[in-house]
């Protein structure tokens, strides 16, 4: 048995969980996440643990089982904590920005880039000019969601391997090249 799929999961206090065939449904204080599962899984909430089983030791009912369970755990997690993902905006000229509840990036380009929020998906912008710090936090219940979002902003000007400018996450770290050798000799 997967021993990922059988652990059980805690239901902290003011956390709702509805069960239908094939969807899980999690209600808690940062917002309401559905989620569809196999038809084939029984998920069951008993004694304030929610436990989810499979019918057979068949390869797919084995992998769907520990998939089944950490997305619902995500749920669980998202809906009481939230899930959070930093990036740092590094270059000369370029600047960040709060317009309303989206963001105005300006990255090198010849125009400013707005950036609106999906439902569910909240911007802060940490901005400390003698530090040199220009952060972007994406947050929200959804962890699927808050990875995409910081994978788009992210891929607007990707960290180049020569100076490292550019957009990259909190912490990653960027393998940069030599450059041009000056010319040695004669």
């Amino acid at each position: 048995m997967s021993r990922i799929g059988k652990t059980p999961i805690a239901l902290p206090k003011g956390v709702e969980v509805s069960v239908e065939p094939g969807k899980v449904h999690v209600k808690g204080p940062k917002g309401e996440l559905t989620e569809s599962i196999s038809d084939k899984l029984e998920v069951r909430v008993e004694g304030g643990h929610i436990l989810v089983s499979r019918p057979d030791d068949e390869r797919e009912s084995k992998a769907q089982h520990g998939l089944a369970r950490t997305l619902i755990n995500n749920m669980v997690v998202g809906v009481t904590q939230g899930y959070k993902v930093s990036l740092d905006v590094i270059g000369v000229g370029y600047s960040i920005a709060m317009n309303g509840k989206g963001l105005t990036l300006k990255l090198g380009y010849s125009h400013p880039i707005n950036v609106d929020p999906i439902p569910g998906i909240e911007f802060a912008v940490e901005v400390d000019n003698r530090a040199k710090i220009n952060r972007i936090h994406v947050s929200g219940p959804n962890k699927q969601q808050v990875g995409q979002v910081a994978a788009n902003l992210r891929e607007l000007r990707a960290p180049e391997p020569y100076k490292g400018k550019g957009i990259r996450y909190v912490g990653e770290v960027i393998n940069m090249k030599a450059g041009k050798a000056g010319k040695t000799g004669k």
